[in-house]
């Protein structure tokens, strides 16, 4: 049985850092492939076959596919099977419910689709994600400090010990990280936050969110981590990389603009 934490610890180690967001629209792909039967199956394939040599991991974002009902599910599932096996795979679905419905979540994604891992919310408790941390062999990347404006509503809040919320996620998740099959989701788009906690990360796995179309910034990042001796991260790339170029070339665009963006983590280190 595969370990995804071994697997991500293995890709790192190599130096490959980035998370190609396979967040696909089928109105932002090249208008030729529109034409298609299944445009979006079509668009993740060229991306796969372009990327897949530079690539930590893909990360599947389940509401651009679910809003095609059953054709969705199935691009999922197609999607998934073009993806090699020793590159990650992400279900980005954000999960987070009472036991029993994350249990049928949980076997959703990780039996039946097979992913190596999911990101979920942690504001329900340990209770509604047990489910997923049952699954010891798999990652689960909880929500801590996210990318959007939004975060400051209730994950900057601060809290009476003058601590804040997001900052007893990632303590929580910890606790919860007995089998390393923990990660947390920390935005890229709080550099000052992310050097200020970097230290409490621990081995989480860190996936991170907003680089590009966002404002974050790719080499912040991997210098708070350098400055750590910290590996254990992967820089989510979606739209600023899959619609970097709309033209009959789009193909070579996407696997030029992926190998300057290890080539950016590498010069950042």
């Amino acid at each position: 049985m595969i370990n995804s934490y071994e697997k991500i610890k293995s890709l790192v180690n190599q130096g490959k850092h980035i998370c190609v967001g396979l967040d696909t629209d089928v109105e932002k792909i090249p208008e030729p492939l529109r034409k298609l039967s299944d445009p979006v199956f079509e668009f993740n394939k060229i991306v796969i076959e372009n990327t897949a040599e530079d690539a930590a991991a893909y990360k599947i974002n389940f509401a651009f596919y679910e809003k095609d009902g059953a054709k969705g599910f199935e691009g999922i599932q197609k999607t998934l099977e073009l993806i090699p096996k020793n590159i990650l795979t992400i279900a980005d679905a954000k999960r987070g419910d009472i036991g029993n419905t994350s249990l049928m979540y949980a076997q959703s994604v990780y039996e039946h689709f097979g992913f190596d891992s999911v990101t979920l919310h942690p504001y329900m408790g340990f209770d509604s994600l047990q489910p997923f941390l049952n699954y010891t062999h798999k990652l689960n990347f909880i929500l801590a400090l996210t990318s959007n404006k939004g975060s400051a509503d209730f994950e900057k809040l601060k809290l009476d010990d003058g601590s804040f919320l997001y900052q007893k996620v990632i303590e929580k998740v910890k606790c919860w990280n007995g089998a390393k099959n923990c990660g947390i989701v920390f935005g890229a788009t709080n550099a000052d936050e992310l050097k200020e906690n970097i230290k409490s990360f621990d081995d989480l796995i860190v996936l991170l969110p907003g680089i590009g179309a966002q404002g974050g910034s790719l080499e912040d990042v991997v210098s708070a981590f350098e400055q750590n001796s910290n590996k254990n991260f992967l820089i989510n790339v979606s739209r600023a990389l899959i619609y970097c170029d709309s033209s009959k070339d789009f193909a070579s665009k996407i696997n030029s603009a992926l190998k300057e963006f290890n080539k950016s983590v590498q010069q950042a280190g």
